[in-house]
C-alpha cells in the first residue's frame, strides 16, 4: 500500500510535532495557514505546496488521505466538517471542539461521509497511566471511593500575547480546553460519566491579556457514585509544577504525578502489584513552555493501523465528545457559559 498522504491545517507550534511523525508513518503533501508567510515558511522547510485557505487546499489537485487540524480550538469543528464533506479523513488536535453540539455535528458528518474522525489524546499512552488503567480494569481498587486531579501549570503573559486567539472565549474556550483537556479525558476514561458538578473559576492573573479563566476548583459526582475534585491553574510560579491524579479505593491507592502524569509517586494495593514501568518520552517542548507527555508517535501508529489494517483506533470521537461535555458542565456550573 502507498504511504498515507497527510496535509496540515495550521502551521503553529504543535504542527511541527505532527510533521515528525507524519514523516515517520506517511508523507506530508501540503500545508495550510491563514497567515501566508507562516504557511510559506513551513512549506519551504518540508518542500511541499502551501495554501492560505482550507478551501484552496481542498480544491487543489493534490491527493490527500488525512487532513490534520492544528488550528485554534474554535475552528476545529467547522474545518473538520469541511474536510469530511470533501471525503477525506480528519485527525483533529485536542480539544475535539468547544461545544457538544459541534462534536455531534462532526460525528454525524463523519458517519455520512464514511470517513474517519480521529482525535488526539496522547496522554492515554503515558506508561503510568496505562499501568493504573490496567489495575482499574482488573478491579484492583475494589470499590472506588474518590479521586483528586491537580493541574498546576504556568502560562505567562508572553504566552497569551504571542497568538491572538489565546485567551479568547470564542477561539481558546478556557484552560480546561486548551491546557487540561488531556487530564479531563483521562478522568472520563478511568471513571466514566459525570453526573453532578459544582465549580468556581476565575481569572486571577491574566485579566489584561485573557477573557477566560486561569484557575478553578471543581467537585464532581460520577454516575458510579464516586466523588472527585479538580484543582487547576496556569498561575504556577515560573513553570509547570504538577499534573497529578490520585485515586483511592477499598483495596488500593495510587498517585500518578510529575508535572504531566509522567511518574508514579506512590502506589499500594492489597491484591495487586504495579508493573515495572518503561521510561516514557519527555514533555512536548515549545519555545517558552512545556506541554503534555510527547506520545504523538503512538497516535500516528494507531491511525495508520486503523486505515491500513482495520485495527480499532485507540480512542473514539465519542470519548472526545465526552471530554467536551464534562468541561461544558464545569464551566456552566462556574457561570462561565
Amino acid at each position: 500500500m502507498d504511504r498515507i498522504r497527510f496535509a496540515i491545517v495550521g502551521c503553529g507550534a504543535i504542527a511541527a510535532r505532527h510533521v515528525v511523525h507524519i514523516q515517520a508513518y506517511g508523507q506530508l503533501v501540503a500545508v495550510c495557514d491563514v497567515v501566508p508567510d507562516k504557511a510559506a515558511s513551513f512549506a519551504a522547510k518540508y518542500e511541499v505546496p502551501f495554501y492560505s485557505t482550507i478551501h484552496d487546499l481542498l480544491s487543489a489537485a493534490t491527493a490527500i488521505d488525512v487532513v490534520v487540524i492544528c488550528t485554534p480550538n474554535g475552528l476545529h469543528a467547522e474545518q473538520s466538517v469541511q474536510v469530511l464533506q470533501k471525503g477525506i479523513h480528519v485527525l483533529v488536535e485536542k480539544p475535539m471542539a468547544l461545544t457538544v453540539s459541534d462534536c455531534e455535528q462532526m460525528m454525524q458528518v463523519a458517519q455520512q461521509s464514511g470517513k474517519q474522525l480521529f482525535t488526539v489524546m496522547q496522554n492515554r499512552f503515558n506508561p503510568p497511566v496505562r499501568a493504573v488503567k490496567k489495575i482499574l480494569d482488573a478491579g484492583g481498587f475494589g470499590q472506588l471511593y474518590g479521586m483528586q486531579l491537580t493541574c498546576f501549570w504556568n502560562r505567562d503573559q508572553q504566552y497569551y500575547q504571542t497568538s491572538d486567539w489565546r485567551g479568547t472565549r470564542l477561539q481558546d474556550g478556557g484552560v480546561l480546553f486548551t491546557q487540561f483537556s488531556h487530564f479531563i479525558d483521562l478522568m472520563y476514561w478511568f471513571f466514566g460519566e459525570v453526573q453532578n458538578v459544582m465549580a468556581l473559576a476565575k481569572n486571577l492573573a491574566h485579566s489584561n491579556v485573557s477573557d477566560i479563566d486561569d484557575s478553578g476548583a471543581v467537585v464532581l459526582q460520577f454516575r458510579n457514585g464516586m466523588i472527585g475534585t479538580i484543582h487547576y491553574s496556569v498561575n504556577s510560579f515560573q513553570q509547570n509544577r504538577e499534573g497529578s491524579l490520585t485515586i483511592y479505593g477499598e483495596k488500593g491507592m495510587v498517585k500518578i504525578g510529575g508535572s504531566y502524569l509522567n511518574a508514579i509517586e506512590y502506589a499500594s494495593f492489597r491484591d495487586m502489584v504495579l508493573e515495572q514501568l518503561p521510561a516514557g518520552p519527555g514533555a512536548n517542548e515549545y519555545p517558552t513552555y512545556q506541554g503534555s507527555m510527547s506520545n504523538h508517535e503512538k497516535v500516528y501508529e494507531s491511525l495508520v493501523n486503523t486505515l491500513e489494517n482495520g485495527t480499532p483506533y485507540y480512542t473514539s470521537s465519542r470519548d472526545g465528545l465526552k471530554t467536551v461535555e464534562i468541561i461544558e458542565k464545569i464551566y456552566h456550573a462556574a457561570n462561565l457559559r
